[in-house]
């Protein structure tokens, strides 16, 4: 966080798709099927970002960060946080030992 304290990290990370739903694109007052012509993306594929079924690829996040003026490590490190946090969660690691690297 801007203040220097970490998030908390029980609260899930947002999609990058639903900041480019809720906020981005309608921040335009385009359509989402401009916003998908001028990505050169199908309608259906930002329709899958948006409702998080497909994540932000290195690509998409060039063409979002080129269109919106944010750069593509913007919409990566969003991605990465989304993606992390869910491994994190959802993988069961409790058979791994941790290594003692000293």
């Amino acid at each position: 966080m801007a203040d220097g304290t970490l998030r908390d990290q029980s609260i899930e990370p947002s999609h990058p798709g639903e900041l480019l739903g809720e906020i981005v694109i309608p921040g335009t007052g385009l359509p989402k099927t401009h916003i998908a012509q001028r990505l050169h993306l199908s309608r259906q594929t930002l329709h899958d970002i948006i409702t998080r079924k497909q994540p932000v690829t290195p690509t998409v996040a060039a063409k979002l960060g080129k269109l919106f003026g944010n750069g593509a490590g913007f919409w990566i490190r969003m991605q990465a946080t989304y993606d992390t946090w869910h491994a994190e969660h959802d993988v069961d690691v409790s058979q791994i030992e941790t290594l003692d690297m000293a």
